[in-house]
């Protein structure tokens, strides 16, 4: 699997193309500013991208805007956002086009190398992989301001946190030490009460419950 790697920190993306060599991906290009990210994106076509948000030369959303652009290019094109911060407005921008192949993970979440390899692979498969912090805020947001989400229980709640960061059921009931058919349940419940389309597609699910937590913003 083809990488393009663009981050302006020496260390820590030597570090990353280590990490991704490890896990046997091939680095097609590891970057370190904006136009450099956009030339190798568009000349080597890889099969996924990991993207500082912010690069040289104007360190403030130059990395987000390369890989939407790119992703304008070449639709699908599977990126992983990395950011420094929780930003709400990063992930609003990268899922506005409704399909798959996006993630965006905190940097802090590089250190944990399962927890990052997992999400690089989901997002080059189609799949979508969302920061928890980013879900917890969403939620909390819209728990604050609408009434659907007082209508989960603290299990479907805790359910919905999982399947926005772009779990299956079969994971989701592996990490909460039930029955797949008791996730099967609860999901069923959230969509209900969340007056959401039933998918059995995990992205396309996962889309439809980012884009009910994050409207209105």
């Amino acid at each position: 699997m083809r990488v393009v790697l663009a981050e302006d920190l020496f260390l820590l993306r030597d570090g990353l193309v280590r990490l991704l060599e490890a896990h046997d991906f091939e680095i097609a290009a590891a970057v370190e500013t904006g136009p450099e990210l956009s030339r190798a994106l568009a000349e080597l076509r890889p099969d996924v991208a990991v993207v500082d948000v912010r690069l040289p030369p104007t360190l403030t959303d130059e990395g987000l805007q390369c890989a939407l652009q790119a992703r304008r290019d070449r639709p699908g094109l599977p990126v992983l956002v990395l950011s420094q911060h929780v930003e709400q407005l990063y992930a609003r921008e990268l899922l506005a086009d409704g399909t798959g192949g996006v993630g965006y993970l905190l940097k802090d979440r590089v250190f944990d190398a399962e927890q990052f390899v997992d999400a690089v692979r989901r997002v080059a498969s189609g799949g979508t992989a969302m920061d928890p912090q980013v879900i917890q805020q969403l939620l909390s947001r819209r728990a604050a301001e609408d009434r659907p989400l007082e209508r989960l229980t603290p299990r479907e709640l805790e359910v919905l946190e999982l399947m926005a960061q772009g779990r299956t059921n079969a994971a989701i009931a592996s990490r909460l030490v039930v029955t797949e058919r008791a996730i099967a349940k609860h999901t069923a419940n959230i969509f209900a009460k969340l007056s959401l389309e039933v998918s059995d597609d995990d992205n396309r699910r996962v889309l439809a419950v980012l884009a009910y937590l994050d409207r209105g913003r």
